[in-house]
């Protein structure tokens, strides 16, 4: 079965799970366990490696299905599998290894927050990162570094196990809680060279998806699960509509022309903004697969596409909750 279609078969288990994620502040563990063993968190590795290596659109599908099912469980999903991509940059004895847990999920925080200093096979690194997303579930982080020399800092990504890395409880958050986004701290942690890397240095590794550029790659996903989230809003605004009455004319929400006008803006609204980011990625995507290079106004347009497709989904949440008046404020209430 494809690996989308065993996600869409897991979203009646994910929804059941949402009071308890929002309440813990914490994925469960059997989720995790659950979605690691789909390969979720391993689908922008290499494939040699034992990565997944696959197309955006397929993920961009994986991660909005997600959020659609619960949006801390999709934020999750999509940082550990877009972190992935970072296995693309090491060797692949290392990426191997880093997979052979059957457990695996990386994450980490791209803001270079850390200081790496050079030390005999590798570097001596120590720093503290914010947003640190799905953190008490990863099993290895990256932490963005400057890399000290004795001229200019150079930058440098970091590969560190969990157990190296102190995770500060600082996500206590409106929205969103279920993500973990705590902030993470390395103190003079001693990192071998083979499980460092540069963004800044060209892809050497073949393959069209380890050509897409980095940056768009790791920032689709927030417009993919930002729309999921908006679906789910507007599902659960159609079902509150169609039965909730006016106690004293009992006609029900979805007669009242504002309800309709809020409904059928949010649904153009997340509609207009998956039709322009699909677009985009399957044009980038295109163009990698066929050799070519990616230029700063298509990079700029990719970017501009999630900002766009994160944004109108915001508004079309906003439009809903406000339609549904007080039953929003539940906190039995989905939206």
């Amino acid at each position: 079965m494809p690996i989308l279609d065993e996600v869409r078969a897991l979203t009646p288990a994910i929804r059941a799970a949402a009071e308890q994620i929002e309440r813990d502040r914490s994925l469960p563990e059997d989720l995790v366990q659950h979605l690691a063993g789909l390969g979720v968190f391993r689908l922008a590795a290499p494939r040699t490696a034992g990565g997944g290596e696959a197309d955006p659109i397929t993920m961009f599908e994986i991660f909005e299905e997600l959020g659609h099912a619960d949006g801390s469980a999709g934020w999750c999903a999509m940082i550990g599998a877009a972190t992935g991509i970072a296995l693309g940059r090491l060797a692949d004895s290392t990426a191997t290894e880093l997979l052979a847990d059957p457990r695996f999920l990386i994450a980490g925080v791209a803001a270079p927050l850390g200081r790496a200093v050079a030390a005999p096979g590798g570097y001596r690194v120590s720093g503290r990162w914010p947003f640190a997303s799905a953190s008490r579930q990863a099993t290895w982080l990256v932490g963005d570094c400057l890399l000290m020399t004795g001229e200019q800092p150079e930058p440098l990504h970091v590969i560190l196990p969990a157990a190296d890395v102190t995770v500060h409880d600082t996500w206590d958050a409106v929205g969103l809680r279920g993500t973990g986004s705590h902030d993470i701290e390395a103190a003079d942690v001693f990192v071998p060279a083979e499980r460092a890397f540069s963004l800044q240095r060209p892809a050497t590794r073949p393959g069209p998806l380890f050509a897409f550029p980095v940056p768009g790659l790791l920032a689709f996903g927030i417009g993919a699960v930002s729309l999921g989230i908006a679906r789910a809003a507007v599902a659960e605004f159609t079902r509150l509509a169609a039965g909730k009455r006016n106690p004293a004319t009992g006609e029900v929400l979805a007669a009242k022309p504002a309800a309709r006008m809020a409904l059928a803006e949010a649904e153009s609204l997340v509609g207009a903004g998956r039709a322009f980011l699909t677009g985009e990625i399957a044009s980038v995507w295109r163009r990698v697969t066929a050799g070519e290079e990616i230029g700063a106004a298509e990079r700029a347009r990719l970017r501009l596409a999630v900002a766009h497709a994160t944004r109108s989904a915001a508004r079309a949440v906003d439009l809903v909750y406000d339609a549904a008046g007080g039953s929003s404020l539940l906190l039995s209430s989905p939206l």
